[in-house]
């Protein structure tokens, strides 16, 4: 016979401070989604919390620093961050104001189950502070703007969190790492359309192309490359969802400069050509 699992509460969520919002979204039996939207900047008041049950968080927009007893990252767009239950944190915005991540809550007995089920899962804790913001979570991220099954998303990015980190290494970045890679974020975020290179980006940075490539992955845990293709195929995938326009319009508008390449990039990260990808999610409008 199965485990009936006993559920600890978790607190009712409240606004953090006058700077961050937070809006519950959907909750069930032991998990929780909500929308947490902070607009503390460089020079405010960093507050120690505490997770009270396992957290997991995808950034939509922004970037911050997050720092727990595991140890110190920069998140930005795409990334996902990872609390333990009981676990102090600090987030901190010391290079630039704001950001939106939705986050997901499990119990501690709902993450076991979870675990239990992967195949090759050695532990239900997380080892790393957070999961970079990798390709291969393009329809993740996808899906968290979309779906309405609340609860088996939950569940999706609980499994997508755990099966990642359980070979996760940590990325020790200096200050200054951290805050050329967020710059650098910054300016990607809002200009990936435009044909960004790492030569141009570096000179805005201040640094020479190698030494800009190495600070960029080491504070964010990806290459600048695939950190532009990642927003443009982002934002394709949000557009083919929302809209009717012509698909070769969309990749040049994202920063493509051609059909086949993008049709190429969007499959190998989607499982489908963009047409396909329409049929099958085009209606789901964009809840984020």
């Amino acid at each position: 016979m199965g485990k009936t699992a006993i559920f600890t509460p978790m607190p009712a969520p409240t606004d953090i401070d006058e700077m961050t919002t937070v809006r519950t979204l959907a909750c069930g039996e032991g998990w929780r989604m909500e929308e947490v939207t902070c607009r503390a900047g460089p020079g405010g008041a960093a507050y120690e919390e505490r997770h009270g049950w396992v957290s997991i968080a995808a950034v939509l927009s922004g970037t911050f620093t997050y720092r727990s007893d595991r140890g110190r990252a920069l998140l930005a767009p795409g990334a996902l961050l990872l609390g333990n239950v009981g676990s102090c944190f600090q987030c901190g915005h010391d290079h630039a104001a704001g950001d939106r991540c939705i986050a997901f809550h499990l119990a501690p007995e709902l993450v076991e189950q979870v675990a239990g089920s992967l195949k090759g899962a050695r532990r239900a804790n997380f080892a790393a502070v957070s999961i970079p913001p990798l390709e291969t979570l393009l329809p993740l991220f996808s899906s968290v703007r979309t779906s309405g099954d609340y609860e088996g998303l939950t569940l999706e990015v609980a499994a997508t969190a755990l099966a990642l980190d359980q070979d996760a290494a940590t990325r020790p970045a200096s200050a200054a790492e951290l805050a050329r890679a967020s710059a650098s974020a910054r300016i990607i975020e809002a200009r990936y359309t435009e044909p960004l290179t790492v030569a141009s980006l570096a000179r805005e940075i201040g640094l020479s192309p190698r030494r800009f490539a190495t600070a960029f992955r080491e504070g964010l845990g990806v290459t600048p490359y695939n950190y532009i293709l990642r927003h443009r195929l982002d934002a394709a995938a949000r557009r083919l969802v929302e809209g009717a326009e012509p698909v070769l319009d969309i990749a040049l508008d994202v920063g493509f400069g051609d059909l086949s390449e993008f049709t190429r990039r969007f499959r190998d990260r989607f499982g489908l050509p963009p047409a396909a990808f329409r049929r099958s999610y085009g209606g789901a409008r964009s809840r984020l």
